[in-house]
Parts: C-alpha cells; structure tokens; sequence
C-alpha cells in the first residue's frame, strides 16, 4: 500500500513529479513518481542526515553504478540518478506487478512451463550482469517482480564485482539464508562467484515449481547447515512428459544441476538459456503468454490503477515554519486520497538493498515540559517470566538513575519512570511496545529482555521514531537490518566469541582448540562458533571444529573424538544445559586444559547441572559485577542501600543507560522543550558516555555498539567471580 505525501517531503526529485510514498526505511523514503513523459519511477533518496557520511554515500555511488551496469530487458532498468546531490535519489522503472514471493504464497506453485520460461529469462538476465563483471549474490523470489511481459530481476544493494572484496567483508555471510549458495553459507570470500547466483536460482525455481524453498524453513542457522550438507526436496516437482516436443532438459534436471553442492558442476548462464532450456519458450516479440490467468489479473488491475492516479497538490521540501497558533486551531490535513496499489513487490525493487522499509508514520513532537507533566523514560522487559531476574536489575538500576536524577538541587526538569512487562514473550512484547509508545511523555525505552522480544518489537519502535536502548540483547541478526531508532548498548554476541579466540590465541603453547557447536541453540550456537573460528583461524590456530544435532543427551562420542584428536583446549557453543553435560564428559576424561564458553553459559543452570565439573571454565560477557568493578563502588553502595541487595546482572548496564540518556537530554533541552523521538536518535547514536560499566559510543547509521566493553568470569568455589575485562587483541 502506499501513502499520502507529508507536507514536508518534496513536490519532485531529479524531474520526478512525486506521487506518493511507497515506504521509509532507516537511510530514506521511497516514492512513486511520473516523468514529465508520463512513465512512472520508483524513486528512492537518501536523507541528508546519511548523505554527510562519505563512507554510505560511497556504499549509494557503488549501488548506481552497480544497477546501471546490467542491460538485460530481464533486469529492472535505472531510469536516472543523482548519487552527489545534498539528498541522493536513484530512480528505476516502475513494476506494478508482484514479486514472485507474493505471487507463489497468494496463489500456489507455478505451472512447469511459466517455471522453464522464468528459468530462461532470469538466466538470460544473469547472463548479463556475469557479462558485466558482477555476482547479485541475492537472486530469491522477493527479488523478482512478475509483469505480463516476463519478470524483472531487481536490488543490487549488495551485487559485488568478481575481483572487489572492499564492499563486505570475505568473512560475512551476505544474502537470504535458504536461497544462497553453499559456498555463501559458508562466507567464502572469493569462492562466491557467478556459479554462486546459479545455485540461488535453482533454488528460487523451486520454489515456484514447489511453493516452497528446496532447503526447508527455519532459522538461518537451520537454513545454512542444511544448504551446505543436505540435498534439496525437490519432491512434488513433475518432469515433463514428452521432451521431444519441448527439447532441452526437464526441469528436474535443471534443478538438480544448479543445485549442485560444488560450483564447477553448476551450468553458466549462457548454457541455461541455450542449451538447458527449450529455444522458443520466449518467443521473439509480442507478448508471452506465460503466466497463470490469476497472477496476469493482479498485474491488470495494478496497471489500471496507475491510470487513475489523483493530481497532487505541490509541497515543499523546507520544514514548515513554526507559528504560535491558538490552542484550538486544528493541524491542517494533507487533503490527499490514498492510492490503492497494493505493491510491496515495488517497494523491494526499490529499496536496492536486504533491509525491508518500514512504513513511516509522522515524527512524535515530543511532550510539553509545562505544568505538572513528567517526562519518562519506559522500560521494557521481562518482570515476571523465566527471565525475570534480568529484568528486574534492569528495571532496578535504571530507577536508581532516575531517582538520583530527581534528587538534584539543581535538576532542570523532573524525569519518572514508567515499565511494560513484556514477561519475555515475542507474542506479548508488541502490546508491551505499544503502551509505552503511545505514552507521549516517554521520550526513550531501554529494553526488552532478550532477542525473540527484541526482534517482535523493533519494528514498532522504528515506525514511531522511539529511541530502544538495550543492553541485553545481542544476536547477529539484529545487525541484518538498519534500524531507524535502535541503539545497542553491548557488544554482540559474535564479539563475545572472538574475545574467547582472542584470549586462547595469547596463551603460550596454544596448538589445537577444539570447537564444539551445539546446535540445540541455533542461531546463537551458529553465531559463536563462526566467530570463534574466524578469530582463531586469523591467528593461527585453525580449531578441530565438531557439530552435534539439538537435543543430543550423549556428548561423549564426541568428546572422546576430540581428546583423541589432540586438542589442548576446548570450546563450546550452545546453551547452559549443554555445556553442563560437556563439562561432565570432560572431567570424566580427565581434561583439565582451558575450557571456555560464551554468554549463554554464563547461567546458575550451568553450575546446578555441572557441578564440580564446571570448575575453571572461563566465560565471556557483556556485563561486569559492579560489586568487583572499583569505577562502579559508589553505584553498588548506593543500589544496597536502595534495594538491600547487591545487583544483579544489566544493573549498573541499565543504571548507565538511563545516565547516557539523561546527558543528550540536558545537552539537548537545558530544561526548556524536549527533543523529539526522531532528534533524540540521532544525539544518542553521536554520543560519547563514559559509564561506570564501560564507554558507551554508537555507530550512527544504524546504532550499532562500537565499544568493547568484554568481560571474562570463571566458575570458581562453585560459583562465577568476575575476572575482569577480556583482552581485545593478543
């Protein structure tokens, strides 16, 4: 669906007579706008704010050039760009069509014929960005768009040339878990080439032969393993009967080709379309009856709409000065009619990248200081679930902050604090979110608890500009999109990982680590050992990786594999019961060699369940025990004296959270009118705040933490001492 202009957006771009929106997303807003000769444009553009960033406006730059390369009639076209104007735009032909991602969920599986013609011409759009030196590395459905004359490959966001490695790093996982090649899943580096792009559209071809993906569904953790070891269930898929008739190859054979696991026995682009596949399924010129009758209505009925397109009245791009106006006078109404496009599809084609744009609503104006009111910070957390004990230090040590806050003499302004228990639920977490979002006296949440709320709720935040702050939550998924107000105030758990790589590598001796990825934790267990491994491989010491399935009971086969393999120290990733039967089997063994674990570990479970045999194990965190940090003396004696009880974890993590925050209100305000959400983003995420935990600094494109802030404890008489801060390199 598409919006109504704001007032404040701009009445054309780069000779785009702006229409509507199509969507906003943390770096810009996408439109639908119309040439002066009538055709129509998707037209993306860049806030200003980004556009300062030389490194992001490089990123942008790389795009255009990246799109304008590929000339295929199978590839979305740029229609015009502007990547040095104050507000970069990139604008593409607009396809009112679906992508086949809706097409196949709305309407079942493909026929096998309109599969092998989407086979052809896709492979024939392939043809042309291979020819032009680039790999998309992100051919899935949700990427190609479906119109009466064939489909549409969209989105080089992340399209790479063959011999470039400056874009992302050669040990990241770039792409759509369930729809990458092996070599993807397993962050290759150079190894991702053209072949890569073959295996995703095998896989994006069954999927539309199917209605579902070759590799299951699941997390991408569940998704990468089995790409890379499991072969596809490409069951339910009919060959053809009579391949004299059609020639080339049945579509099995096609499948089971691109799906090879070793890229030098997947075809090219030029073979799929000449040889694989039948020479006349796109005949030359005309149209190509292609497509089932109801998936060519939806395209009829969206084309129609773009015919009755309202005339829009002129805007600005300037903000709207502000007037004293009477307290009775009502804000004037666009006046605008609401176009009913229904096109998502459109709105992917446009973004050019893997982050989805969230539906923008207008920027909260904050509250008024005036008379009785308070302004308010929220927290959101778990106060009453399993994890409760988290969350309630949270919510301790943040209320400590505030009532010493109020406690000046000198205090500008009153602040309170308001809490949503969310009980550590992604089902409950959204009505959590909502109650403190339509609170107009909030101006910042910290919180939720944990990464299933965290991923429940972001959106939300991001479409009311609320500032999220959290300093529990720290899976690598939450960095696979650029979030438009969230702060992470931690290190991620992949950065806890490699402090434990870090840590093994400075030891004298180090020879062997073993690795063990115990996928009862899934994505978490992915996440670690990867990062582990990648720190250990970088300095040397390439570990003895070994995986066992989830829920596996009997560790010793596999412990008893790796003691044999000759490792002198030991690594696990999972979950707090898992690590207790490996501990068990260890000490069994007789291995007392360093044995380390991430976060997750770090859990009075892991003792109960361990016992003795948890001993020694050394573990890392992104949280101190203010209790043996001499910086945080004076918080600990005061939260004793608050609560009669030392503090639990995220206490004095939450306690400087609520005090980065108050120092950009007091910057910011200096007791008179509060920042709005919006503007309160962006002083958070430029920020500098030396906490009594550690320095709080923030990446400003999307939030992300860029301090260390590691911690290490190790069990010791039965129970965790804090150790101190993890070394950050040997």
């Amino acid at each position: 669906m598409s919006e109504p202009l704001l007032p404040t957006d701009p009445a054309s771009i780069g000779g785009h007579r702006l229409l509507a929106r199509l969507g906003a997303g943390g770096m810009g807003v996408v439109y639908l706008g119309r040439t002066e000769a009538g055709a129509l444009a998707a037209v993306k553009v860049i806030q200003a704010e980004y556009a300062h960033e030389p490194d992001f406006r490089a990123r942008f730059r790389r795009e255009v050039e990246t799109a304008r390369r590929v000339t295929s009639p199978w590839a979305v076209p740029v229609t015009g760009a502007d990547p040095d104007a104050d507000e970069p735009w990139l604008a593409t032909a607009f396809v009112p069509g679906p992508s086949l991602e809706e097409a196949v969920a709305r309407h079942g599986p493909l026929p096998t014929r309109s599969v092998r013609v989407l086979g052809r011409m896709l492979a024939a759009a392939l043809r042309e960005v291979h020819a032009a030196g680039l790999v998309h590395r992100d051919v899935k459905p949700a990427n190609v768009l479906l119109a009466v004359d064939g489909p549409r490959l969209i989105d080089f966001g992340i399209a790479r040339a063959t011999d470039e490695t400056a874009i992302t790093s050669a040990d990241m996982v770039v792409g759509t878990p369930g729809f990458l090649s092996p070599e993807q899943a397993e962050a290759r580096g150079a190894a991702v080439g053209p072949a890569s792009d073959i295996f995703s559209l095998g896989c994006l071809l069954a999927y539309a032969a199917s209605g579902r993906p070759p590799f299951g569904t699941g997390t991408a953790d569940a998704l990468l393993y089995r790409t890379v070891h499991d072969e596809p269930d490409l069951s339910g898929i009919d060959a053809e009967e009579d391949m004299e008739d059609t020639g080339g190859v049945e579509l099995l054979t096609l499948l089971r080709l691109c799906l090879a696991k070793d890229p030098a026995d997947r075809p090219t682009a030029e073979q799929i379309g000449t040889v694989l596949l039948v020479e006349d399924s796109v005949p030359e010129g005309g149209q190509i009856d292609w497509l089932p009758e109801d998936i060519v209505r939806i395209i009829a009925d969206r084309s129609a709409e773009m015919l009755a397109l309202p005339d829009i009245e002129p805007t600005v791009a300037e903000a709207p000065e502000v007037r004293e106006t009477p307290e009775d006078a009502q804000p004037a109404s666009p006046g605008r009619r609401r176009l009913l496009l229904a096109s998502g599809a459109a709105v992917l084609m446009a973004a050019g990248g893997t982050a989805a744009w969230a539906v923008l609503r207008d920027e909260d104006k904050g509250p008024s200081a005036s008379g009785a009111r308070r302004w308010a910070i929220g927290v959101q957390a778990d106060l009453s679930g399993t994890r409760r004990t988290a969350g309630q230090g949270q919510e301790r040590g943040a209320r400590l902050a505030v009532e010493q806050f109020n406690s000046r003499k000198d205090k500008p302004f009153e602040l309170t604090l308001k809490t949503s228990d969310d009980g550590g639920s992604a089902e409950r977490a959204p009505a959590a979110a909502k109650k403190l979002i339509q609170d107009e006296d909030v101006l910042a949440v910290l919180g939720p608890s944990n990464d299933e709320t965290a991923q429940a709720v972001l959106g939300t935040y991001d479409e009311a500009l609320l500032p999220l702050l959290s300093v529990t939550v720290g899976g690598l998924i939450l960095t696979s999109k650029e979030y438009r107000s969230f702060l992470q105030c931690r290190a991620s758990d992949p950065i806890l990982s490699m402090a434990l790589a870090v840590r093994l590598a400075g030891q004298k001796g180090a020879r062997l680590p073993g690795l063990l990825q115990d996928r009862t934790a899934q994505t978490y267990s992915w996440d670690s050992a990867q990062s582990t491994t990648l720190m250990l491989r970088s300095h040397g010491l390439p570990p003895y990786p070994r995986v066992i399935p989830a829920d596996t009971e009997d560790v010793e086969p596999v412990v008893t594999d790796m003691l044999r393999a000759g490792i002198d120290s030991f690594v696990y990733s999972g979950y707090a019961p898992g690590a207790a039967r490996v501990a068990r089997a260890l000490a069994t063994a007789g291995f007392d060699g360093p044995r380390l674990a991430p976060q997750a570990v770090l859990d009075p479970e892991f003792l109960k369940r361990a016992g003795e045999a948890a001993e020694g194990w050394l573990i890392s965190s992104s949280f101190v025990d203010p209790s043996a940090v001499p910086a945080a003396k004076a918080f600990t004696t005061a939260f004793r004296k608050r609560y009669d009880a030392t503090p639990g974890y995220y206490a004095a993590e939450a306690y400087d959270t609520v005090n980065l925050v108050l120092q950009e209100l007091l910057k910011a305000t200096k007791g008179k009118r509060p920042p709005g959400r919006k503007e309160l983003v962006g002083l958070l995420r430029k920020s500098r705040y030396k906490g009594v935990t550690k320095e709080f600094t923030f990446r400003p494109t999307d939030g992300q933490f860029t301090g260390w802030g590691v911690s290490l404890h190790r069990v010791e008489g039965g129970r965790f001492r804090y150790v101190g801060e993890a070394a950050s390199r040997v």
